[in-house]
Parts: C-alpha cells; sequence; structure tokens
C-alpha cells in the first residue's frame, strides 16, 4: 500500500483547495495519508519565502487571490472571497485537534477539511474555541475531551516537532504531499502526485549552481 506524507498547515487555503482531491486520490490509489499539520511561519522562513506583508501587493492579488479564485472554480471549492477575517489568529489548537485523531484515517481526514472549510468557506476564526468545539460536536467527538487532548502538551510537542521535522526536510509550505521520498509542493501539483503512485517518477539529477 502506497504512502504519501501530507505536510500542511490547518488555515492553509492551498491544502484546503486540494484537500477533497487527495482524498480521491487516496480511495482510487488505494493509498494511505498520513497528516502532519505544521505551524506554517518556520518552515516559510527558514527557506528565506518572504512574509506575507513584505511581499508586493500584485504578488499577493495575483497568488493569495486570483489563484484562489480560479483553483477553487476548478475544483469546486465553495470559498469567500477574501482573506479570512482571522487568518492570523493562532491555529495551534485547531492543528491539535487533527493530530489528537492520529496520523491516519477517515477521522483525521475529516476533521483536517472540516477546519479548513471553517475557516475558508465560512470565515471561521481558527483561534475560536467555541467555534472548534461545534467542529468537534458536529464530527460526533466529545467537545471538551477533544479539546483537552487538543491544548495537552503532548499533542502541542508533536505539532512542533512535525513543524522542525518538516525545516529540516527542507520543505517549501503547504500543501507539501511526499511520495516514496520525491515532494510535491502545491495543490497545483496533484496530478502529478496522482501518476507518482501508479508509476514513480526516475530519480532526480538535476544540478544547479550554488545561490551563495
Amino acid at each position: 500500500m502506497s504512502v504519501i506524507e501530507y505536510v500542511y498547515s490547518a488555515h492553509s487555503a492551498f491544502a484546503y483547495l486540494g484537500s477533497a482531491e487527495i482524498q480521491r486520490i487516496c480511495a482510487v490509489n488505494d493509498a494511505v495519508l498520513v497528516h502532519k499539520p505544521v505551524l506554517l511561519s518556520p518552515v516559510v522562513e527558514a527557506q528565506r519565502s518572504p512574509a506575507f506583508r513584505k511581499r508586493t501587493q500584485e504578488h499577493v492579488d495575483y497568488f493569495f487571490g486570483r489563484e484562489i479564485e480560479r483553483w477553487a472554480e476548478f475544483r469546486s471549492v465553495p470559498i469567500i472571497n477574501h482573506r479570512p477575517s482571522q487568518h492570523d489568529a493562532d491555529y495551534s489548537v485547531a492543528s491539535g485537534m487533527i493530530i489528537a485523531l492520529g496520523e491516519t484515517g477517515p477521522q483525521t481526514d475529516r476533521m483536517a477539511h472540516r477546519l479548513m472549510e471553517a475557516h475558508w468557506r465560512d470565515d471561521v476564526d481558527l483561534s475560536d474555541l467555541t467555534a472548534l468545539k461545534a467542529i468537534a460536536r458536529e464530527l460526533g467527538l466529545s467537545p471538551d475531551t477533544h479539546l483537552e487532548m487538543a491544548t495537552s502538551g503532548e499533542i502541542q510537542e508533536k505539532l512542533k516537532a512535525n513543524t522542525q521535522w518538516a525545516v529540516s526536510k527542507a520543505l517549501f509550505g503547504s500543501p507539501t504531499y511526499i511520495v516514496d521520498g520525491d515532494a510535491f509542493y502545491g495543490q497545483d501539483h496533484l496530478q502529478l502526485v496522482e501518476r507518482a503512485l501508479e508509476s514513480p517518477f526516475k530519480p532526480g539529477d538535476w544540478s544547479n549552481p550554488s545561490v551563495e
């Protein structure tokens, strides 16, 4: 059985846009999706990518606007027409809600998708504990018990470990899908992910000059 390591942040627009599709790909190809939620900023900063507010307005409007609109339409994913009002809020508890359900399985798949859907379709604040409890209840979990697990030291340490693991792998951002050690960054590469499950790409031998 094939494995896809799924590295993403719980508030990621592009992870949300590819969420249903990666689950479809796993179902069709009998692959296991291994969830690795991360805190995105340390991953992005390790690659020296500019922070949101350090990019040009044109870049933000294109990459975090028009690209989202087009992919949402292409994938028939419902989405709001603006950056979520509390997008910069702490999403560590929301991430913990995913991690607390284990790395694999339908419950984990549903939780990850529902949190991103709530944020990007319904403009839900992922730091709002009342809203998070409502999502837990909706998915058939005990809200108080699940939030207690999500905020526990063990689960939050796992979130930090996932983040450091992503940094150590020199990953670029969210979402990244890894098939047999081959990383595919961005939900726009899901066609290549599916191809890799069916027939792995030959090992890379590309060489670039140093950027230093």
